[in-house]
């Protein structure tokens, strides 16, 4: 049995370092066409950067090896998607994580660390429902349908007695209270899957789409990074905003809804949701971008969701980073990595066919 050594290093609440996860293994670590596992042993340092929603995934799956290699360190910075895919694109990390897939124009640009004129690679890695997350005294949870939560995150609905919330929740004490919608502050995964299911519900009152960048004329309040936004939602009272439903910890959630229920989030909600959309078309065979369907009716469907995706080199300008790559994201896409993952933070793990995909393209890296 291979074995992994993790060490989890956080700095502050926004920013989390994962160091240390030696993996003891070859590249193609996890199932291959005959269920066995090698043991070369594989040395060296890997660094990559990206999505700060994953960082509950992170510390999921290193807390799951249990076993240990000093040979190799993997160092993940969760300095926001954007920043991570330009971070990755610019050469300074061997892959990234991203809460959104790659842009056409960022394809058409140069990867620094993959051989001259290769393309990437991206496969979701991590599913997990996006939380509608408020901290209201007295209150742990309330319907909404997508119109109301655009107009709140549009700046066109501001009190908590607003008739539309009030009409959504009979029975429920709604305070004559100002809304104080917060959201991130910087260029991110987050944001775009959150206004997309925005723009898609309701296109009259969301008017700009699926973005990154929060727009201005929008108002609200910003923050850093998702635990930015939980920590601002926690420290207030009216306070509504949107994270990875990992983080909501104990703040009052909203069902969503879907057809003519309103569905809470759940891994299994946001699985159904996934597993219901299309590819993205147009992308290459080793590009499994995925188009989520917002408007579904299916029962019990979640569709504010977040599709966290791995990317990497098919052919990297290192030999030594592919052989790296090649071990961690084969034990990434594991059954026993995803499970691990879902265990501890909620998350809903890809599906069999999706790993089985994965691993095809893992294993043609060079």
């Amino acid at each position: 049995m291979k074995k992994i050594h993790a060490l989890v290093t956080v700095a502050g609440v926004a920013t989390l370092l994962l160091t240390g996860c030696a993996v003891n293994e070859q590249p193609g670590w996890g199932p291959d066409s005959s269920g066995a596992e090698s043991s070369d042993v594989i040395t060296g340092t890997l660094n990559g950067s990206g999505a700060s929603s994953m960082a509950a995934g992170q510390e999921a799956w290193i807390a799951a090896f249990q076993m240990e290699n000093p040979g190799v360190t993997v160092n993940y910075d969760p300095t926001g998607s954007g920043t991570g895919r330009k971070q990755f694109m610019e050469g300074a990390t061997s892959f990234t994580g991203s809460d959104s897939y790659f842009k056409e124009e960022e394809l058409g640009g140069e990867f620094s660390s993959c051989a001259a004129g290769t393309l990437p690679w991206e496969f979701p890695i991590w599913i997990s429902p996006i939380a509608v997350i408020f901290n209201l005294d007295g209150v742990s949870s309330l319907n909404m349908d997508g119109a109301t939560v655009s107009g709140i995150f549009a700046g066109e609905i501001t009190n908590w007695n607003d008739a539309a919330i009030v009409a959504a929740n009979p029975g429920v004490s709604l305070p004559d209270l100002a809304i104080t919608a917060v959201h991130r502050s910087d260029e991110s995964g987050t944001s775009k899957n959150f206004t997309d299911y925005l723009g898609a519900v309701a296109p009259d009152v969301w008017t700009v789409g699926a973005i990154e960048a929060w727009p201005a004329e929008y108002g609200g309040e910003g923050a850093q990074g998702t635990s930015g936004v939980v920590s601002a939602v926690s420290g207030g009272n009216g306070t509504i905003g949107y994270a990875d439903a990992s983080r909501a910890g104990d703040l009052g959630t909203v069902a969503v809804k879907v057809g003519s229920d309103f569905v809470a989030y759940s891994a299994e909600a946001a699985a159904a949701v996934v597993d219901a959309s299309p590819l993205v078309e147009g992308r290459e065979s080793f590009d499994l971008a995925t188009k989520i369907d917002r408007t579904t009716t299916a029962s019990g469907a979640y569709p504010i969701v977040l599709v966290s995706y791995l990317m990497g080199c098919n052919d990297y300008a290192d030999d030594a980073q592919a052989e790296l790559v090649r071990a961690w994201a084969s034990f990434l896409v594991s059954e026993e990595g995803q499970q691990a993952a879902a265990a501890s933070a909620g998350n809903a793990p890809i599906s069999a066919g999706l790993r089985a995909k994965a691993q095809a393209i893992i294993d043609a890296i060079k």
